[in-house]
Protein backbone atom coordinates (compact mmCIF):
# COMPACT_ATOMS: atom_id res chain seq x y z
CA UNK A 1 0.00 0.00 0.00
CA UNK A 2 2.80 2.41 0.86
CA UNK A 3 4.51 1.82 -2.49
CA UNK A 4 1.23 2.35 -4.32
CA UNK A 5 0.65 5.56 -2.41
CA UNK A 6 4.12 6.79 -3.30
CA UNK A 7 3.54 5.99 -6.96
CA UNK A 8 0.21 7.77 -6.86
CA UNK A 9 1.80 10.84 -5.31
CA UNK A 10 4.59 10.80 -7.92
CA UNK A 11 2.01 10.59 -10.74
CA UNK A 12 0.07 13.51 -9.28
CA UNK A 13 3.27 15.57 -8.97
CA UNK A 14 4.26 14.84 -12.59
CA UNK A 15 0.77 15.76 -13.79
CA UNK A 16 0.89 19.03 -11.85
CA UNK A 17 4.33 19.90 -13.22
CA UNK A 18 3.21 19.08 -16.76
CA UNK A 19 0.12 21.27 -16.46
CA UNK A 20 2.17 24.09 -14.93
CA UNK A 21 4.72 23.92 -17.75
CA UNK A 22 2.00 23.97 -20.42
CA UNK A 23 0.12 26.88 -18.85
CA UNK A 24 3.20 29.00 -18.19
CA UNK A 25 5.51 28.03 -21.06
CA UNK A 26 7.32 30.79 -22.93
CA UNK A 27 5.45 32.33 -25.82
CA UNK A 28 6.55 30.97 -29.18
CA UNK A 29 8.13 33.58 -31.42
CA UNK A 30 9.00 33.31 -35.07
CA UNK A 31 12.13 31.19 -35.00
CA UNK A 32 15.39 32.55 -36.29
CA UNK A 33 17.40 30.43 -38.67
CA UNK A 34 20.54 28.40 -38.09
CA UNK A 35 23.83 30.16 -37.42
CA UNK A 36 25.91 27.73 -39.47
CA UNK A 37 25.40 24.66 -41.58
CA UNK A 38 27.18 21.95 -43.56
CA UNK A 39 26.48 18.65 -45.29
CA UNK A 40 28.42 15.54 -44.25
CA UNK A 41 28.37 12.59 -46.63
CA UNK A 42 27.03 12.10 -50.13
CA UNK A 43 24.34 9.48 -49.58
CA UNK A 44 20.92 9.64 -51.16
CA UNK A 45 18.99 9.86 -47.87
CA UNK A 46 19.12 13.28 -46.21
CA UNK A 47 19.15 13.46 -42.39
CA UNK A 48 18.36 16.92 -41.00
CA UNK A 49 20.25 17.28 -37.71
CA UNK A 50 19.74 20.49 -35.69
CA UNK A 51 21.95 21.15 -32.68
CA UNK A 52 23.40 23.82 -30.41
CA UNK A 53 26.81 22.14 -30.63
CA UNK A 54 29.54 24.10 -32.38
CA UNK A 55 30.03 22.54 -35.80
CA UNK A 56 33.82 22.64 -35.51
CA UNK A 57 33.59 20.50 -32.36
CA UNK A 58 31.12 17.88 -33.55
CA UNK A 59 32.59 17.54 -37.07
CA UNK A 60 34.82 14.47 -36.32
CA UNK A 61 31.84 12.51 -34.99
CA UNK A 62 29.67 13.25 -38.01
CA UNK A 63 32.48 12.48 -40.43
CA UNK A 64 32.94 9.05 -38.86
CA UNK A 65 29.18 8.43 -38.80
CA UNK A 66 28.75 9.01 -42.55
CA UNK A 67 31.77 6.79 -43.22
CA UNK A 68 29.86 4.03 -41.42
CA UNK A 69 26.58 4.96 -43.12
CA UNK A 70 27.37 5.87 -46.75
CA UNK A 71 23.69 5.87 -47.72
CA UNK A 72 23.14 9.01 -45.61
CA UNK A 73 23.92 12.70 -46.02
CA UNK A 74 23.77 14.56 -42.69
CA UNK A 75 22.54 18.13 -43.12
CA UNK A 76 23.93 19.69 -39.96
CA UNK A 77 22.49 22.99 -38.68
CA UNK A 78 23.99 24.87 -35.73
CA UNK A 79 21.38 26.88 -33.80
CA UNK A 80 21.30 29.12 -30.74
CA UNK A 81 19.47 27.29 -27.96
CA UNK A 82 16.44 29.59 -27.63
CA UNK A 83 15.95 29.75 -31.39
CA UNK A 84 16.22 25.95 -31.64
CA UNK A 85 13.53 25.54 -29.00
CA UNK A 86 11.22 27.98 -30.80
CA UNK A 87 11.80 26.18 -34.10
CA UNK A 88 11.25 22.70 -32.62
CA UNK A 89 8.10 23.73 -30.80
CA UNK A 90 6.64 25.48 -33.84
CA UNK A 91 7.35 22.43 -36.02
CA UNK A 92 5.75 20.16 -33.42
CA UNK A 93 2.64 22.29 -33.17
CA UNK A 94 2.35 22.89 -36.93
CA UNK A 95 2.75 26.65 -36.60
CA UNK A 96 4.71 27.30 -39.77
CA UNK A 97 8.08 26.39 -38.31
CA UNK A 98 9.29 24.96 -41.59
CA UNK A 99 10.50 21.44 -42.22
CA UNK A 100 10.86 19.42 -39.02
CA UNK A 101 14.28 18.11 -38.09
CA UNK A 102 15.02 14.41 -38.08
CA UNK A 103 17.16 14.74 -34.94
CA UNK A 104 17.67 17.51 -32.37
CA UNK A 105 20.54 17.80 -29.89
CA UNK A 106 20.54 20.66 -27.37
CA UNK A 107 22.55 21.79 -24.35
CA UNK A 108 19.44 23.58 -23.01
CA UNK A 109 18.04 20.30 -21.73
CA UNK A 110 15.11 21.97 -19.96
CA UNK A 111 13.79 22.84 -23.43
CA UNK A 112 14.11 19.22 -24.51
CA UNK A 113 12.25 17.88 -21.47
CA UNK A 114 9.46 20.36 -22.21
CA UNK A 115 9.27 19.21 -25.84
CA UNK A 116 9.09 15.54 -24.92
CA UNK A 117 6.49 16.29 -22.26
CA UNK A 118 4.45 18.09 -24.95
CA UNK A 119 4.45 14.89 -27.09
CA UNK A 120 6.96 16.25 -29.62
CA UNK A 121 9.30 13.24 -29.47
CA UNK A 122 9.34 9.70 -30.85
CA UNK A 123 10.15 6.63 -28.75
CA UNK A 124 13.08 4.37 -29.49
CA UNK A 125 14.74 1.55 -27.55
CA UNK A 126 18.00 -0.26 -28.26
CA UNK A 127 20.74 -1.94 -26.26
CA UNK A 128 22.69 1.33 -26.25
CA UNK A 129 19.80 3.47 -25.01
CA UNK A 130 18.82 0.90 -22.38
CA UNK A 131 22.39 0.92 -21.03
CA UNK A 132 22.23 4.63 -20.20
CA UNK A 133 21.91 5.56 -16.53
CA UNK A 134 18.47 6.73 -15.46
CA UNK A 135 19.59 10.36 -15.22
CA UNK A 136 20.44 10.34 -18.94
CA UNK A 137 17.22 8.98 -20.43
CA UNK A 138 13.55 9.82 -20.05
CA UNK A 139 10.48 8.09 -21.44
CA UNK A 140 12.64 6.38 -24.07
CA UNK A 141 12.23 9.64 -26.02
CA UNK A 142 15.11 11.73 -24.67
CA UNK A 143 18.71 10.63 -24.26
CA UNK A 144 21.79 12.27 -22.74
CA UNK A 145 24.76 11.99 -25.11
CA UNK A 146 27.61 13.90 -23.48
CA UNK A 147 29.15 14.53 -20.05
CA UNK A 148 30.34 18.13 -19.72
CA UNK A 149 31.17 20.03 -16.52
CA UNK A 150 30.38 23.68 -15.87
CA UNK A 151 33.75 25.16 -14.91
CA UNK A 152 35.43 28.34 -13.72
CA UNK A 153 38.15 29.53 -16.08
CA UNK A 154 40.83 32.14 -15.43
CA UNK A 155 43.70 33.97 -17.10
CA UNK A 156 46.87 32.16 -16.03
CA UNK A 157 49.06 35.21 -16.53
CA UNK A 158 47.08 37.30 -14.04
CA UNK A 159 45.90 34.69 -11.50
CA UNK A 160 48.27 32.08 -10.11
CA UNK A 161 48.88 29.70 -7.23
CA UNK A 162 46.81 30.30 -4.12
CA UNK A 163 44.82 33.06 -5.85
CA UNK A 164 43.12 30.56 -8.19
CA UNK A 165 39.49 30.23 -6.97
CA UNK A 166 38.88 26.49 -6.65
CA UNK A 167 35.37 26.81 -5.22
CA UNK A 168 32.52 29.31 -5.20
CA UNK A 169 33.49 30.30 -1.68
CA UNK A 170 37.03 31.07 -2.82
CA UNK A 171 35.60 33.14 -5.69
CA UNK A 172 33.44 35.04 -3.21
CA UNK A 173 36.48 35.75 -1.04
CA UNK A 174 38.40 36.97 -4.06
CA UNK A 175 35.60 39.32 -5.08
CA UNK A 176 35.49 40.73 -1.53
CA UNK A 177 39.24 41.18 -1.11
CA UNK A 178 40.30 42.14 -4.65
CA UNK A 179 37.39 44.13 -6.11
CA UNK A 180 39.64 46.57 -7.97
CA UNK A 181 41.48 43.77 -9.77
CA UNK A 182 38.24 42.08 -10.82
CA UNK A 183 36.04 45.10 -11.57
CA UNK A 184 34.53 44.61 -15.02
CA UNK A 185 36.72 41.55 -15.59
CA UNK A 186 34.46 38.65 -14.55
CA UNK A 187 32.23 37.18 -17.25
CA UNK A 188 29.41 34.67 -17.48
CA UNK A 189 26.49 33.87 -19.79
CA UNK A 190 23.68 36.30 -20.54
CA UNK A 191 20.67 34.40 -19.19
CA UNK A 192 18.19 36.20 -21.42
CA UNK A 193 20.03 35.02 -24.53
CA UNK A 194 21.47 31.66 -23.48
CA UNK A 195 19.27 28.70 -22.60
CA UNK A 196 22.36 26.92 -21.28
CA UNK A 197 23.32 29.88 -19.11
CA UNK A 198 19.80 30.02 -17.72
CA UNK A 199 19.88 26.28 -16.97
CA UNK A 200 23.16 26.60 -15.02
CA UNK A 201 21.88 29.61 -13.06
CA UNK A 202 18.61 27.81 -12.29
CA UNK A 203 20.56 24.77 -11.09
CA UNK A 204 22.81 26.99 -8.97
CA UNK A 205 19.81 28.66 -7.39
CA UNK A 206 18.54 25.25 -6.23
CA UNK A 207 21.91 23.85 -5.21
CA UNK A 208 24.08 26.58 -3.81
CA UNK A 209 23.74 28.30 -0.47
CA UNK A 210 26.21 30.74 -2.01
CA UNK A 211 23.92 31.80 -4.88
CA UNK A 212 22.70 35.05 -3.33
CA UNK A 213 26.21 35.98 -2.25
CA UNK A 214 27.50 35.31 -5.77
CA UNK A 215 24.95 37.72 -7.21
CA UNK A 216 26.04 40.34 -4.69
CA UNK A 217 29.68 39.74 -5.58
CA UNK A 218 28.97 40.01 -9.31
CA UNK A 219 27.17 43.30 -8.71
CA UNK A 220 30.01 44.64 -6.54
CA UNK A 221 32.66 43.84 -9.15
CA UNK A 222 30.50 44.96 -12.12
CA UNK A 223 30.68 41.54 -13.74
CA UNK A 224 29.63 41.19 -17.38
CA UNK A 225 26.89 38.89 -18.69
CA UNK A 226 27.61 38.21 -22.32
CA UNK A 227 27.59 35.73 -25.19
CA UNK A 228 28.96 33.24 -26.08
CA UNK A 229 31.27 30.40 -24.97
CA UNK A 230 33.88 30.92 -27.69
CA UNK A 231 33.99 34.69 -27.18
CA UNK A 232 34.22 34.37 -23.38
CA UNK A 233 37.09 31.88 -23.61
CA UNK A 234 38.91 34.05 -26.17
CA UNK A 235 38.52 37.14 -23.98
CA UNK A 236 39.87 35.30 -20.92
CA UNK A 237 42.88 34.13 -22.97
CA UNK A 238 43.52 37.70 -24.13
CA UNK A 239 43.12 39.16 -20.63
CA UNK A 240 39.98 41.22 -21.27
CA UNK A 241 38.35 39.07 -18.59
CA UNK A 242 40.35 37.47 -15.79
CA UNK A 243 37.68 34.99 -14.66
CA UNK A 244 34.62 33.44 -16.28
CA UNK A 245 31.99 31.56 -14.28
CA UNK A 246 29.92 28.51 -15.32
CA UNK A 247 31.54 28.08 -18.74
CA UNK A 248 30.88 24.75 -20.45
CA UNK A 249 34.08 22.77 -20.10
CA UNK A 250 33.92 21.12 -23.53
CA UNK A 251 34.39 24.44 -25.30
CA UNK A 252 37.40 25.21 -23.13
CA UNK A 253 38.94 21.86 -24.10
CA UNK A 254 38.39 22.51 -27.82
CA UNK A 255 39.91 26.00 -27.61
CA UNK A 256 42.44 25.26 -24.86
CA UNK A 257 45.42 27.58 -24.63
CA UNK A 258 48.11 27.97 -21.96
CA UNK A 259 46.60 31.35 -21.07
CA UNK A 260 43.38 29.71 -19.85
CA UNK A 261 43.25 27.71 -16.62
CA UNK A 262 40.31 25.49 -15.70
CA UNK A 263 38.74 24.70 -12.33
CA UNK A 264 36.02 22.17 -11.55
CA UNK A 265 34.61 23.82 -8.39
CA UNK A 266 35.33 21.73 -5.30
CA UNK A 267 32.08 22.60 -3.53
CA UNK A 268 30.12 21.08 -6.43
CA UNK A 269 30.43 20.85 -10.20
CA UNK A 270 27.37 20.76 -12.42
CA UNK A 271 27.59 18.11 -15.16
CA UNK A 272 25.48 18.54 -18.29
CA UNK A 273 24.48 15.81 -20.73
CA UNK A 274 23.26 17.23 -24.06
CA UNK A 275 19.83 15.84 -24.85
CA UNK A 276 18.97 14.09 -28.13
CA UNK A 277 15.41 13.78 -29.44
CA UNK A 278 13.87 12.28 -32.57
CA UNK A 279 10.94 14.60 -33.35
CA UNK A 280 7.52 13.06 -33.84
CA UNK A 281 7.31 14.61 -37.32
CA UNK A 282 10.79 13.43 -38.42
CA UNK A 283 10.84 12.05 -41.95
CA UNK A 284 13.94 9.89 -41.38
CA UNK A 285 13.33 8.31 -37.98
CA UNK A 286 15.27 5.14 -38.78
CA UNK A 287 18.32 7.18 -39.83
CA UNK A 288 17.98 9.36 -36.72
CA UNK A 289 17.90 6.19 -34.59
CA UNK A 290 21.10 5.01 -36.31
CA UNK A 291 22.77 8.31 -35.45
CA UNK A 292 21.62 7.98 -31.83
CA UNK A 293 23.02 4.47 -31.51
CA UNK A 294 26.28 5.58 -33.07
CA UNK A 295 26.61 8.53 -30.66
CA UNK A 296 26.17 6.10 -27.76
CA UNK A 297 28.60 3.50 -29.16
CA UNK A 298 32.10 2.89 -27.74
CA UNK A 299 33.63 4.13 -31.01
CA UNK A 300 31.81 7.47 -30.86
CA UNK A 301 32.45 7.82 -27.14
CA UNK A 302 36.20 7.69 -27.80
CA UNK A 303 35.82 10.52 -30.30
CA UNK A 304 33.56 12.49 -27.94
CA UNK A 305 36.14 12.11 -25.19
CA UNK A 306 38.95 13.27 -27.47
CA UNK A 307 37.06 16.42 -28.49
CA UNK A 308 35.96 17.16 -24.93
CA UNK A 309 32.24 16.36 -25.09
CA UNK A 310 32.81 13.50 -22.65
CA UNK A 311 35.00 14.88 -19.89
CA UNK A 312 37.74 13.08 -17.99
CA UNK A 313 36.25 13.17 -14.49
CA UNK A 314 38.16 10.41 -12.73
CA UNK A 315 38.72 11.67 -9.15
CA UNK A 316 42.31 10.41 -9.35
CA UNK A 317 42.91 12.73 -12.32
CA UNK A 318 40.80 15.75 -11.42
CA UNK A 319 40.89 15.69 -7.61
CA UNK A 320 37.11 16.21 -7.68
CA UNK A 321 35.35 13.60 -5.51
CA UNK A 322 32.27 11.84 -6.85
CA UNK A 323 30.24 13.48 -4.08
CA UNK A 324 30.94 16.89 -5.66
CA UNK A 325 29.47 15.92 -9.04
CA UNK A 326 25.94 17.19 -9.68
CA UNK A 327 24.50 15.63 -12.81
CA UNK A 328 21.63 17.61 -14.33
CA UNK A 329 19.15 14.78 -14.75
CA UNK A 330 16.77 14.52 -17.70
CA UNK A 331 13.62 14.40 -15.62
CA UNK A 332 10.28 16.17 -15.03
CA UNK A 333 11.95 18.36 -12.40
CA UNK A 334 13.35 20.44 -15.27
CA UNK A 335 9.82 21.50 -16.15
CA UNK A 336 10.02 23.82 -13.16
CA UNK A 337 12.81 25.70 -14.93
CA UNK A 338 10.34 26.42 -17.74
CA UNK A 339 7.80 28.08 -15.46
CA UNK A 340 7.40 31.64 -16.76
CA UNK A 341 7.08 33.24 -13.32
CA UNK A 342 10.15 31.44 -11.97
CA UNK A 343 12.12 32.41 -15.08
CA UNK A 344 11.05 36.06 -14.83
CA UNK A 345 12.05 36.19 -11.17
CA UNK A 346 15.47 34.65 -11.80
CA UNK A 347 16.12 36.96 -14.76
CA UNK A 348 15.15 39.96 -12.62
CA UNK A 349 17.58 38.95 -9.88
CA UNK A 350 20.30 38.23 -12.42
CA UNK A 351 19.91 41.46 -14.37
CA UNK A 352 19.93 43.38 -11.11
CA UNK A 353 23.35 41.94 -10.35
CA UNK A 354 24.71 42.93 -13.76
CA UNK A 355 23.76 46.61 -13.80
CA UNK A 356 25.96 48.24 -14.92
CA UNK A 357 26.74 46.77 -17.35
CA UNK A 358 24.37 43.87 -18.00
CA UNK A 359 25.24 43.66 -21.69
CA UNK A 360 28.48 45.11 -23.02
Amino acid sequence: MRHAARRGLADLLLAALSLLAILTAPTVVEAAGPERGAVFGEGGTPLIFRSTTDMTIIRPVLERFVERNPDLAVHYEQWASNALFDNSRAACEGEGGGDPADAVLSSAVQHMVWLVNAACGSPYVSANTAALPEARRWRDELWGITEEPAVIIYNTGAIRGQDVPRSRFALLDMMRTQPDLLRGRIATYDLAESGLGYLFAHSDSLEATSFGALLEGFARTEAVATCCSSEIIRDVAEGKFLIAYNVLGSYVTERRSPEVGVVMPEDYTLVLSRAYMIPRQARQKEAAARLLDFLLSPEARKILTKIGLVAHMDPAETGLPLSARRAIALSPSLLVAMDRHRRDRLLSLWEGAFVPPFRP
